[in-house]
């Protein structure tokens, strides 16, 4: 059997996805994101990896299945060069609206090309009590039964400690970046221990090597979560704007959820109603709980 998987990003998205390797028979192939590839190379000895850019590279077979896990146009419009028996997923219709596969719809009716509308989308996806890869599986025929995630091993690091913060969640989503990480710092080191903010790196497999090097994470709904999940690090997610419901927690982690959760649900503007809701206590208390 050959599959195809395109999934490029975000680097998280990729990562959770990656239990699916664990089910697939035979060869498989993923197009993803430059940046992701380095995840994804030696998984698996049936597993090839390429990034978007060099995606020519896989018409060279007939699939079995391609899984299309992007909702954006550009990914739907490579498929036609594609030769496959059959499709999960996105793709153009006829009229050339971008739609998916009624076997996934589980996931994708809570998405950005929901058949019911953003709006609705939004409210399914706050109502939603299964996780993503739940949903993904039981889309194709599977059952999800807690795999873990698949990725290589981390590069040796030198950043050590008790706790790693990760305060920064990216540019899409300003809102889950908590107010008072500073704050936890200051806090956490008074107890005696070793707090660190995870700085930027140059290859994500750094990234993964710091978190593992610490005892627990503190972060919002990011990549670093997924790192930490990946890697058995412990952790504490702070979700202001974005579904717990959602994540797996692989019994590693602690979730606090905003008490104004429903009504910042899925916007991606600024609110500092938002990013302060949660307390500093709260996490406080989150994280030496995880510790012990």
């Amino acid at each position: 059997m050959n599959t195809l998987i395109l999934k490029l990003g975000a680097t998280g998205d990729v990562v959770r996805t990656t239990p699916l390797l664990k089910h697939l028979p035979g060869e498989i192939s993923w197009v993803t994101a430059e940046k992701n590839v380095s995840l994804l190379t030696g998984l698996t000895k049936t597993l090839r990896s390429v990034s978007w850019e060099q995606r020519a590279q896989f018409c060279d077979r007939e699939y079995d299945l391609v899984i299309n896990l992007e909702d954006t146009a550009d990914v739907a419009q490579f498929l036609p060069q594609l030769k496959f028996k059959k499709l999960f997923g996105a793709f153009i219709d006829a009229n050339g609206a971008l739609v998916y596969t009624d076997d996934a719809r589980g996931w994708f009716e809570l998405s950005l090309i929901s058949r019911f509308g953003k709006a609705a989308a939004d409210k399914l996806k706050l109502e939603n009590r299964r996780s993503y890869q739940d949903l993904i599986f039981a889309g194709l025929g599977l059952k999800f039964q807690g795999e873990k995630y698949m990725l290589p091993e981390p590069v040796r690091t030198s950043l050590t400690g008790d706790v790693a913060i990760a305060p920064k969640a990216g540019h899409v989503w300003p809102m889950k970046n908590w107010a008072y990480y500073a704050e936890l710092k200051t806090q956490l080191e008074k107890k005696g221990l070793v707090v660190n903010v995870l700085p930027e790196r140059a290859t994500l497999l750094e990234h993964l090597g710091d978190v593992k090097n610490h005892r627990c994470l503190v972060s919002g709904d990011s990549l670093p979560m997924h790192l930490a999940l990946a890697v058995g690090t412990r952790c504490v997610t702070i979700f202001n704007c974005t579904s717990p419901w959602e994540i797996y927690d692989y019994g590693l982690m602690r979730k606090i959820t905003s008490p104004l959760l429903a009504e910042f649900f899925f916007k991606r503007g600024l609110d500092e109603r938002a990013t302060t809701a949660i307390s500093l206590d709260t996490v406080f208390a989150a994280v030496l709980e995880q510790l012990r």
